[in-house]
């Protein structure tokens, strides 16, 4: 299971790091971790301590605890929420989608709202390029 886990997040990486068009070696730059780490962080050998998560956070276009909800540091449910509804970025899911997303899998939340976030970075690397 942990195996899994670190697959999981180093996909999420490795995908928010291809749709960016970024090396390994620019994402390491831009983070200051070591491309050889960050490879084996994708490749699911290595999973990533907060400090790393926080480094790597920005430059993907994740917020902090979009990353560190992806990687299980946070929950997915915040605590005192009034109707329970998943958030994603501090904004609540549509309410249909939140039922839906939480019946699947913790794994499966975790992948969506991994896909959510990549496409989030795109929107916005994009409307930055057309200013």
């Amino acid at each position: 299971m942990e195996q899994d886990r670190n697959i999981n997040l180093g996909e999420i990486v490795r995908q928010g790091r291809v749709a960016l068009r970024l090396t390994l070696r620019e994402l390491s730059a831009m983070s200051g971790v070591s491309s050889s780490h960050l490879g084996r962080i994708e490749r699911g050998e290595r999973f990533p301590s907060g400090s790393v998560l926080r480094k790597i956070a920005s430059p993907l276009g994740f917020e902090e605890d979009e990353i560190f909800t992806l990687a299980g540091y946070l929950s997915p449910h915040p605590s005192g929420i009034g109707e329970g509804h998943p958030h994603y970025g501090g904004r609540e899911l549509d309410p249909f989608a939140a039922r839906m997303l939480a019946q699947e899998p913790i794994e499966v939340q975790r992948a969506v709202i991994g896909i959510l976030s990549i496409l989030k970075s795109i929107a916005t690397s994009m409307t930055k390029g057309s200013r």
